[in-house]
């Protein structure tokens, strides 16, 4: 096990609890927590989506393989971050200050905030067009006043999850209640889409060729997506884990699994059935309405995933509101999101705000990875730590420009392997 230790905020972080350690007795997360937390977060109707974009550029077995083997790189990624906030004790917020200075650290605070704005509406607006597309199936709902009317019952759905303590809800709610039944919801959809292609011939499809326009990196650039768009989340949880090593590798295990799954679902709903789109898909399962339904019940912890992360982020900034309290203001503002903002605008913003976050915790990663302490980078902090800003910046350019100018070889993986190794390389050696 890990050696924890908590070390003495500075002065000014007295009462800012985003910016200093958490204390023992709020290490309470085992990897069993870790693990549940995660699988559940990895599961989700927009991963089965993205999984399903894979083809038919690709073949079956070369999508396949372009799954396991990006889902088991982007979650170790995340689980290597998790490991780090874990061992600090440290919220994302105070990572970024600790490596980046404690004036700076804002900017990509403040963005990160505006993202998880965006990535909560966007899970809100998922959560009603599924559901609207179930009571259109049953008859009791038209388009008219009913999308509004269910994203505010979502709405309200994630803000009574807000008045729930984060840990009594990972370990309680998630662990014991909701991950069993999505699991189960996952094997009954496995089963039933399984059946659907050996019945449309399993060797034909399995033995499937791909039609071009997808290389391997791209594909895996498109797996990584989903756990990489988490790195500025994990520590927020990970922090309050009792090792650093099983906050690593629950994590690591339990959204590694998740996003296998998730995506290969994705991959075997358009194998099977090539002319509707996912939801509807997953009604015309056996059993799809209550199974599609867990699955939405489900959802909404990624929606409070992006609500308390962006309220640890703003108490980071103003801390003279409880977390609580910017939760709330957080779950509020994505509801008005989700049903003012067109979404097909707003992702490609959204993807964008995605290329400064793989630079930034790849500067995160090199400088804390096995170097000083970060608890002890934070209290020594200056206002700006120019180095790492400028790694950072260089990160965003250098992933641009390969999504523009060398597409095949993919833009996320260079981009997190560039930054690595630079800061690692000019990160903060340890006193003698």
């Amino acid at each position: 096990m890990t050696k924890l230790t908590n070390h003495p905020a500075a002065p000014l972080d007295a009462g800012n609890t985003a910016l200093r350690p958490v204390t023992a007795g709020e290490r309470v997360f085992a990897l069993g927590d870790h693990a549940s937390l995660w699988f559940s977060l990895g599961v989700g109707l927009l991963v089965m989506q993205i999984g399903a974009y894979l083809m038919p550029a690709m073949g079956t077995q070369e999508a396949l393989l372009a799954i396991v083997a990006g889902s088991i790189l982007g979650a170790g990624i995340l689980g290597w971050v998790a490991k780090i906030g874990c061992d600090s004790g440290l919220a994302s917020a105070g990572l970024m200050h600790a490596v980046y200075g404690r004036s700076f650290a804002r900017l990509p605070i403040v963005l990160n905030i505006v993202q998880l704005l965006g990535w909560g509406a966007f899970e809100l607006v998922v959560m009603r067009d599924a559901t609207v597309a179930i009571g259109r199936q049953s008859g009791s709902m038209a388009d008219g006043y009913w999308p509004y009317v269910v994203t505010v019952l979502w709405g309200a759905a994630v803000m009574l999850l807000m008045s729930v303590s984060m840990v009594q809800l990972v370990r309680k709610l998630i662990a014991r209640v909701a991950l069993p039944l999505v699991v189960l919801s996952l094997i009954w959809l496995s089963w039933q889409f399984l059946s659907m292609a050996q019945l449309k011939g399993f060797e034909a499809l399995w033995s499937r060729a791909g039609a071009g326009g997808m290389g391997v990196m791209s594909a895996l650039d498109l797996v990584i997506a989903m756990p990489i768009s988490w790195l500025p989340l994990v520590a927020d949880y990970a922090r309050h884990g009792r090792s650093g090593g099983a906050a690593l590798r629950g994590t690591w295990l339990g959204y590694a699994l998740a996003n296998i799954w998730c995506y290969s679902l994705g991959v075997l709903v358009v194998l099977t059935l090539p002319s509707t789109d996912l939801v509807t898909a997953l009604l015309l399962a056996q059993g799809g309405l209550i199974v599609l339904s867990l699955i939405l019940i489900d959802e909404v912890d990624n929606a409070y995933g992006d609500a308390y992360s962006g309220a640890v982020s703003a108490h980071s900034l103003l801390p003279g509101r409880s977390i609580r309290q910017f939760g709330v203001l957080m779950v509020l503002a994505c509801t008005l999101l989700a049903m003012l903002l067109p979404m097909h605008s707003l992702e490609p913003f959204l993807l964008m705000l995605s290329s400064v976050f793989v630079p930034l915790f790849g500067v995160i990663l090199g400088r804390l990875a096995f170097g000083v302490p970060a608890a002890t980078l934070l209290d020594k902090a200056p206002a700006v730590n120019v180095l790492p800003v400028l790694i950072w910046l260089s990160g965003i350019a250098m992933y641009h420009l390969s999504s523009r100018y060398t597409p095949a070889l993919g833009a996320a993986l260079p981009t997190l392997v560039a930054t690595f190794a630079v800061a690692w390389l000019t990160r903060p050696q340890p006193k003698a």
